[in-house]
């Protein structure tokens, strides 16, 4: 029996979301570790939120009434939600010749571009913390990472604490922690083990350590990663990732379009510490 254009396009479609839509999920880095709101359904485009100030309690003396009140004043930091997306236009001949689901490897590419996306525009917030550690003509350094973890902690911001870099400052680090590879003189720790084995960095200085090429360097040439509490980041959707379709009958082909809408904002600036090495290997 033919296949139809209608029935091709049916499930083609069907294909490129759930792909996308499964992509999108598993290759954001930086968004499941920060504070997400959901405004998707909700008038408006902003939101706002908000900023309390830390209080500082003191001593009591009994039948004596505390006569004056702690001031409390919060803040806010607002979110506006923007559009993104890409397009793909998928010619008849593209899908009648491939050997391969080209609906799901659509789908992967269109949820990667947005994964990237989202992720890309949250790291670029990263230059903004006003405390950092290492700078960009040298390579970063484990010690940087406790400067990093203890700066969150003398901040009081509440763990659990994470850690992004680009693989270039990663590969430092696994330097330090295997000695390049080198004869020891003494036994490597667990996470040096698991580095030298596998390449996966673990926890150090109570940190989740994650790698992402989306780091991107300074205006020096610096590669700008960053330790930080959930609350020094919000990503705010509007929108979740949608695909549509729409087809293009005297192209021969289907245009396939996935967007989304949303906001990203530094909220808590104290929460997060810039972490600057060197650009190179």
């Amino acid at each position: 029996m033919a296949v139809t254009t209608t029935t091709l396009t049916a499930e083609l479609f069907s294909n490129v979301m759930q792909s996308a839509l499964f992509t999108l999920s598993e290759q954001t880095v930086i968004r499941p570790l920060i504070r997400n709101y959901d405004m998707t359904g909700t008038p408006g485009l902003t939101a706002q939120v908000p900023i309390y100030p830390a209080l500082s309690a003191g001593d009591l003396t009994e039948g004596t009434d505390i006569s004056t009140p702690t001031s409390f004043d919060p803040t806010s930091a607002t979110m506006t939600a923007l559009e993104r997306g890409v397009m793909v236009t998928l010619t008849d001949m593209a899908i009648e010749s491939a050997n391969e689901d080209v609906a799901a490897a659509v789908g992967r590419q269109i949820g990667d571009a947005m994964a990237k996306k989202v992720d890309t525009e949250l790291a670029g917030l990263f230059s903004g913390f006003s405390n950092t550690v290492g700078s960009g003509a040298a390579e970063i350094t484990v010690e940087d990472l406790f400067k990093a973890a203890a700066t969150l902690r003398a901040n009081n911001a509440p763990g659990p604490y994470a850690c992004v870099l680009h693989p270039y400052q990663a590969h430092q680090i696994k330097l330090q922690l295997t000695n390049a590879g080198s004869t020891m003189s003494h036994a490597l720790s667990d996470v040096g083990n698991a580095a030298l084995n596998d390449g996966f960095v673990g926890q150090i200085a109570g940190m989740n350590i994650f790698e992402s090429t989306v780091i991107t360097g300074d205006s020096a040439g610096a590669f700008v990663g960053a330790a930080f509490a959930q609350d020094a980041i919000g990503y705010m959707v509007k929108r979740n990732m949608r695909i549509e379709e729409q087809r293009d009958a005297s192209l021969r082909a289907t245009e396939l379009v996935g967007s989304m809408a949303y906001g990203v904002k530094e909220i808590f600036d104290v929460y997060g510490v810039g972490i600057i090495g060197d650009a190179a290997l």
